[in-house]
């Protein structure tokens, strides 16, 4: 089944390759369980911290079946937050899989 992504930029400008490795590295995800029903990418830049300099939050909420998953994580570079987000994104996953997996047993 194919799933679409839905990205949403706050305060930050789109960029349509930022857009397509959001897409890829949901796929990649789209691997590891068959049971997300839907999915959304927020990207933006909440902090106006004076000595942290500009942060740029990804936060990842993925409508599973039995329970969501969310993940956030800021970093100063936009790309690397996505990179850090959808691999913790992917540990939670495997997590839950995992737990279902024993659950049935």
């Amino acid at each position: 089944m194919s799933l679409n992504v839905d990205v949403v930029y706050r305060d930050v400008d789109s960029s349509p390759a930022l857009t397509h490795t959001i897409r890829k590295k949901f796929e990649k995800l789209c691997r590891f369980s068959d049971a997300i029903m839907h999915s959304r990418v927020v990207l933006d830049s909440p902090h106006n911290h004076k000595h942290k300099g500009k942060l740029y939050r990804a936060s990842i909420e993925l409508g599973v079946k039995g329970n969501p998953v969310t993940v956030s994580h800021d970093d100063a570079s936009v790309h690397i937050a996505v990179r850090d987000a959808f691999n913790a994104a992917e540990r939670k996953l495997k997590q839950t899989s995992d737990k279902r997996k024993d659950t049935r047993h």
